[in-house]
């Protein structure tokens, strides 16, 4: 007879293992299911966040800015430094030995909270049974009260550029992470994040970056003011960004990939050394339920869910990139402590109106609530405030006084609509307007919060006074 469990989330991703360790916490008996096999050969935690995903690219994000800085940016401050040498091997060691403390303290975690760990791939049967699948080809089923789905997201592919880690010449953003030497030359397939953190690592190491983007609005998701900016900031640094541009196809050559592209000059082609394909990312959601379950899926391969992450089935529960709405970590995980406190009979609780969004290059965009362009759109009445950190003194005393903050807030209630931000800690700044906008908070709230000085937050709080037209430190207008 199969073991019951209170509950058995599927993934063991920042999505899967937070709901797993809140569920614990809670009284329930929980087990999560995870398959991943890391770069050592061992059974790992963390999914694609912590394994090849966001710690290891904000890992290398960071050793590439060092390198960068010490190469090229510190003679402003009076520091003169020579011979300066890339030791890639160092980096990327590094990079494995930090994804290591962490999938293994998530490991350690589980111990503590009781949660066990049912290595494998699983799969959504009917009746809220779960099949798991182990690596030498066993498999056994196990049940559950409750089933969490959080398998997380895998890279789009495309036909005109197949990728193939393995062999290291087109890559996905796995592939891309795992380069042992500079590539001379680096082309990317799409400029959104992934493309713009990976590009930026590459291009600080040495490698010559051309990005072919087929849209033609730089991160259209983002603010378009700030967006314009940050298009700026990159050409400055030598990415080279081709917007409205579309791979027609691709071929190995000798001298690495030849990548055939149209835009509206004609049909073109360049080669390039290696090839990174960041085109986005889809739901991984093949094989993750048997046709008898009766789950629902939606457009795309997402799964179906209510506004409380439940499917069609009772008691089978989604979370994630698997699901509606932006695939972000942080958006996952607190997904999975919602989940969790429904199902112990609790209250949960997530704003998906308040979910900040990091782009970790130099400068740092991050912005959360609404763009201008979309108020604009729905026809919502604002107001706005900005400063630049040209007039911020510690982002001068930084030598990062580059960007703005850009506040959003309704012209007749002053409530907080939306904050936008390119420039030094964007990613840390952000949260301050995440927490405002939490409590239901006014610009007028923020402009009337004294700001330490001389600190980053200062451009916060100017921007904040700037939408009522009360900024100290610049010429309002």
């Amino acid at each position: 007879m199969a073991k019951t469990y209170d509950v058995v989330v599927i993934g063991g991703g920042p999505a899967g293992y937070v709901a797993a360790i809140r569920c614990a916490q809670l009284g329930l008996e929980t087990a999560c299911v995870e398959q991943w096999i890391n770069f050592k050969g061992d059974p790992a935690l963390g999914g694609t966040c912590l394994n090849v995903g966001c710690i290891p690219s904000k890992t290398l994000l960071e050793s590439s800015e060092q390198y960068h800085h010490l190469k090229e940016g510190i003679d402003s401050h009076g520091i003169h430094v020579e011979g300066v040498k890339l030791d890639l091997d160092r980096m990327m060691a590094r990079k494995e030995d930090i994804v290591l403390q962490l999938t293994n303290g998530i490991g350690a975690l589980f111990k503590a909270n009781g949660v066990e760990w049912l290595q494998g791939h699983g799969k959504l049967l009917a009746d809220r049974q779960v099949e798991i699948t182990h690596r030498d080809g066993s498999s056994d089923v196990v049940s559950a009260d409750n089933v969490i789905i959080a398998t997380g997201s895998v890279p789009i592919d495309i036909g005109a550029a197949p990728v193939d880690n393995a062999e290291g010449l087109i890559v996905d953003s796995t592939g891309a992470l795992d380069f042992r030497q500079v590539p001379e030359t680096l082309g990317v397939i799409g400029a959104g994040v992934i493309g713009l953190e990976l590009g930026s690592v590459w291009n600080r190491l040495g490698a010559k970056v051309v990005m072919l983007e087929a849209v033609e609005d730089f991160l259209a998701l983002a603010d378009q003011q700030i967006a314009r900016d940050a298009l700026r900031q990159f050409k400055k640094q030598g990415l080279d960004i081709r917007l409205g541009t579309r791979v027609i196809a691709t071929e190995k050559t000798g001298d690495g990939v030849k990548v055939h592209f149209k835009d509206k000059d004609g049909d073109h082609e360049i080669v390039f050394e290696k090839l990174l394909v960041s085109v986005g990312r889809r739901p991984n959601t093949d094989d993750v339920a048997a046709p008898e379950s009766d789950l629902l899926f939606g457009e795309r391969g997402f799964i179906h869910v209510d506004e409380h992450c439940e499917t069609n089935l009772p008691g089978v529960y989604a979370i994630g990139d698997v699901v509606r709405g932006p695939m972000l970590a942080h958006k996952g995980s607190e997904e999975g402590v919602m989940v969790a406190e429904i199902i112990a009979g609790q209250h949960g609780h997530l704003n998906y109106d308040a979910i900040p969004w990091v782009i970790y290059t130099d400068p740092e965009i991050a912005w959360v609530g609404k763009t201008e362009q979309a108020l604009k759109t729905e026809g919502i009445p604002y107001k706005i405030g900005t400063f630049p950190f040209s007039a911020n003194g510690r982002a001068k005393a930084m030598d990062a006084a580059v960007g703005m903050v850009k506040m959003l807030a309704h012209a007749e209630t002053d409530a907080l609509l939306g904050c936008h931000i390119i420039g030094p800690y964007a990613s840390e700044l952000i949260q301050e307007t995440v927490l405002a906008m939490e409590f239901n908070a006014s610009s007028e709230d923020l402009a009337r919060t004294i700001h330490g000085h001389p600190t980053l937050y200062e451009a916060m709080h100017e921007a904040a006074l700037s939408v009522h037209g009360r900024a100290l430190h610049k010429i309002n207008t």
